[in-house]
Order: C-alpha cells, then structure tokens, then sequence
C-alpha cells in the first residue's frame, strides 16, 4: 500500500466548509491516541497544527488495529475524507480510507510531547529534536527566524549588502583572546570571534554598507544563563557616518521594524507562549557611561565597565525616566573597548563605543571606528599588540577609508529577553556552551 504524498495538505490548509466530503492526503506524527468503545481517534500533529482521524473498528478493522498499535511520535500518511464537525476541537475530522506507518517510534519517550510534566533544561537538551517538537519551543524558533528576516529585510532596503566572511582566522579581531584553537594544515588557526575586520575591509573595498548574519565563537570559560560559546551575531558596518549616534539612530530603527515583523508574522507563536512584545521607543534613551557612573552611583573612574547587577539597574531607571525597555550606553572607558575603536577627542580616555542594554542585559555592541592608518596601527601598538600581524587588516586603511562605524546584535540574548526566557540556551537550537558538544 502506498499513499502519493506530493498530494499530501497540511492541517491549516483543511477548510471544512469547503472541503467536507473531499479526499485529502495528510501526513506527520501520532501525537496521541485515544480508544472510547469501538472508537479510536488519533491526532495527527505537522508543522502548522493538528488533525484529527477518526476509525471506527467496524468500518475499517485494519487501519483501527494499526494505529492502536503504534506508539506516540510514530510517523504516518493517511488517505481519506475530511468531515466537518462540531465535536472535533480542529472543527473536522479525517475518516482514513488507507494509513501508512512511515516510522515506528519507540516507547518510552525520553521526554513527553504532551504531557505535562517539568522536565530539566539538561534533560531537554539531551534530547532537543524531541523537545523541538512541542509547539512552546518550535514556537521560540519561528520566532528568531522572522527576527532574522527583519534584520536582513531592514538593512537591504537601506542599501545595505550582505556578506559571508570567513570563521577561519589567522589573528583574533579583539587581540586574540578567548580564542578557539584550530589545526589548519601545519598551522594554527583560530574560529573568528567576529567579522569585525572583514566587514571593515568591506566598506573600505567600496560597498560602503555591509551586513552579516553568521556563527561566531568565543573560548570564554563562563557557566552562566547568560553566555554562550557560540552564538548567532547579527552585524553590520557602515561607511560615511558623523559619529557613533549616526549607528544607534540605526539600530533604533531596525529594531522597531524587526519588533513589527514578529508582531505580523508571528501571531500564533506569540499566543503560545504568551508573550507580548515591548514596544520600541521612536528615539531610544541614550546616556553617556559617565552619566551612568553617577546614576548607579560610583564616582568617576571607579569601574571601567558594567556588570550585570549595573546593566539591571540601568534599565530599571530607564524603564522609570523614559518609559523605555532599552537604553543606550555610549562613550565607554576606551581601556574596555577593542583597539580599533575612535576615541573621544573631547573626552580624553572616553570611547565612541557604546552598548544597548535591554531587559537588564547587554544586547548590542557597537561604535565609530578608527579610519586613519597611523591612528589606528599605534592603537594597536599601544595596547601591546604586535602591528605586523594585522597588516592583511591594516592595508585598506592606508587606500582611502571613509568614517565608519557599525555593530554585532547578539541574536539568542535579544530573543531571550523579548521572550522572557530564563536561559540563553533555550534561544539555540544546539547550543554550545563550556559542558556541551553534543548534539
């Protein structure tokens, strides 16, 4: 027995109205069965929604013995009719004609589908396809995936191009710290930390407006909610900017047009998880490190950073002050941002570097870059580094760079903070962290 599945309609293509009496093919896993008398009713779960089949032991013994066989997550087609009804919760019920087992799941599950039971993050991970299945977690990746869309579709109506740069890499673009090692022929390599030199070049090589959206990694030691070893960075670089402002103008932009997108596209997934986007402000709140310096209360050159407890606190006030969810942080110590960043010549020792904080956390670095060849190698030379390393870096700064600048979103800490999720981790599919290589 065989059934055609290029004839095959998913669930939320079945109008009963319009289509009772009418043969259809659907296809997917046994989420549950449920025998009453001489009456089974399995529920057939694909990629939009949930079908009902109906058998009755008398009209179709073959197909009732089948599915009241199989176990839950096994794989099947059925041929046969939709029928409308009041009782289904779907509003139809398909009455199969022919049912064929694709795949035999094995019993038990490691982890539920339906039942509703806690089970660890661990325990999810360890068994992630399965746990993909519930519609709350396939909920969280529909979701990243139009965030993605919203990026790429604000950038390239902006003249933006996107690139694909290599992960790698001769010398790490933050100094080579917190590299991953990697053998490469006789030679060591590295996983890139960033594109942050190639999306440089690429301005410089006269695309003036480049995006990217690609893995990044970073051999940080941490074991927190927070952290992951590799990540989703959303990046762009821009030539042809005033300052720093000109890129958080920007993101400010993007990030109401990404936020909008979901809120079109993703009704449902927002639904299932309960989940209400913030709204983004016209103009995000900006304030300069010293002036948050003094709102956390610490005197000036008391910390040249932020912790997490200070990012919390920050957007606390802001939400307070300005109503706002986010907050920009510019104009951080230049001691903590990376060697190619402009420094404030008004502010001796200030950079023109900032972050976006959202929900308590850091989720976007960014700034103006340096663009003058000598500025930039005795940065370089200053911070220790070693200038013949990066000359393959350096050699389009001395052919003509326009001001620039751009920055990285963190694609799983702005999903984890949209969504309310306790863990980063819930927002990768496979994540990597200092424990976890598999799967």
């Amino acid at each position: 027995m065989s059934i055609d599945l290029t004839r095959r309609v998913l669930s939320s293509q079945i109008d009963p109205e319009k289509m009772h009496d009418t043969e259809v093919v659907v296809a997917g896993w046994v989420e549950d069965v449920r025998v009453v008398g001489k009456i089974l009713f399995a529920i057939l779960r694909d990629r939009e929604g949930r079908i009902q089949i109906t058998v009755k032991k008398n009209e179709s013994p073959k197909i009732y013995e089948t599915l009241k066989s199989i176990h839950r997550e096994s794989v099947i087609g059925v041929l046969g009719k939709v029928v409308k009804s009041d009782i289904a919760r779907m509003g139809f019920e398909i009455v199969p004609k022919e049912c064929v087992v694709y795949s035999y799941a094995h019993a038990p599950l490691p982890i539920g589908i339906i039942d509703k039971v806690h089970v660890e993050l661990d325990t999810r991970l360890r068994h992630r396809v399965l746990d993909i299945r519930k519609d709350n977690v396939r909920a969280i990746f529909k979701i990243k995936a139009t965030l993605v869309e919203g990026f790429r579709q604000s950038l390239r109506k902006r003249g933006f191009t996107e690139v694909h740069t290599s992960k790698i890499i001769a010398e790490g673009t933050e100094g080579g710290a917190n590299l991953f090692e990697v053998k490469y022929f006789e030679r060591v390599a590295y996983l890139a930390q960033s594109p942050q030199f190639y999306k440089q070049m690429m301005v410089g090589a006269g695309f003036e407006r480049v995006y990217e959206v690609g893995m990044v990694y970073r051999a940080e030691p941490h074991n927190t909610t927070r952290h992951l070893n590799e990540y989703l960075s959303l990046d762009l670089e821009m030539g042809f900017i005033n300052d720093e402002y000109d890129v958080m103008r920007l993101e400010n932009e993007i990030l109401i047009e990404m936020i909008d997108l979901i809120n079109d596209e993703n009704k449902r997934e927002l639904k299932t998880l309960g989940v209400e986007l913030p709204e983004v402000p016209e103009r995000i709140p900006v304030i300069h490190f010293v002036e948050a310096m003094e709102i956390l209360g610490y005197n000036e050159g008391e910390k040249l950073d932020l912790d997490p407890e200070d990012e919390k606190r920050l957007t606390e006030w802001s939400k307070e002050e300005h109503d706002s969810e986010f907050l920009f942080v510019d104009g951080y110590p230049l001691e903590k941002r990376p060697p190619y960043t402009m420094p404030d010549f008004e502010r001796p020792g200030y950079s023109r570097g900032f972050d976006l904080l959202f929900r308590g956390m850091e989720v976007t670095t960014g700034g103006q870059r340096i663009h003058q060849y000598d500025l930039l190698v005795e940065s370089y030379r200053r911070r220790g580094y070693d200038p013949r390393k990066f000359e393959f870096y350096f050699e389009v700064f001395k052919y003509g760079m326009p001001p620039h600048g751009g920055l990285a979103i963190g694609a799983e800490r702005l999903l984890m903070k949209l969504l309310n999720l306790n863990n980063i981790r819930e927002a990768m599919i496979f994540p990597r962290d200092r424990e976890r290589l598999v799967p």
